[in-house]
């Protein structure tokens, strides 16, 4: 991996967001129907916020413990909406920056995701999985490399 490469080139570009006021229960959904961990919150494709699996299920529990154990017609997701839910000021990238830039972020505050924003406007996410990935596709690429030449 060229780690002074632009971060356009490993990031994901094809995003799956949320407004604020979406309901959780659409939150939930995505997250049950994909292999996704981390759905950004846009209004108007600025970037407001950003929710976790991690976010959601603290939420869910913070809110079961409130619930004096009578969670009986207690629609917890029908009640609270993305914007309630959301993490916000957030770190951000441009796709410009370089990958060893997000790798630096990764390390030093602990963060799985960043948002990349160009113009303020969200235009994908890079995440360590798609550091990982970058990592393996040139190790296998080297591999393949290195077997055709024996």
């Amino acid at each position: 991996m060229e780690f002074t490469a632009p971060l356009s080139t490993i990031m994901t570009k094809k995003l799956i967001t949320v407004m604020p006021g979406d309901k959780l229960t659409y939150v939930k959904e995505i997250f049950d129907t994909t292999r996704i961990h981390h759905v950004p919150v846009v209004k108007y494709r600025t970037l407001v916020g950003l929710i976790s699996r991690e976010d959601l299920a603290q939420f869910v529990r913070g809110a079961e413990r409130n619930m004096d154990g009578n969670p009986n017609g207690y629609h917890l997701f029908e009640q609270y909406t993305a914007e309630e839910v959301m993490t916000t000021g957030l770190a951000t990238l441009e796709s410009t920056d370089r990958i060893n830039v997000a790798i630096e972020v990764f390390a030093e505050n602990l963060f799985h995701a960043i948002p990349i924003v160009d113009d303020g406007e969200l235009v994908g996410i890079v995440t360590t999985l798609d550091v990982i990935k970058s990592l393996q596709a040139e190790d296998t690429n080297r591999i393949k490399s290195n077997q055709s030449v024996i």
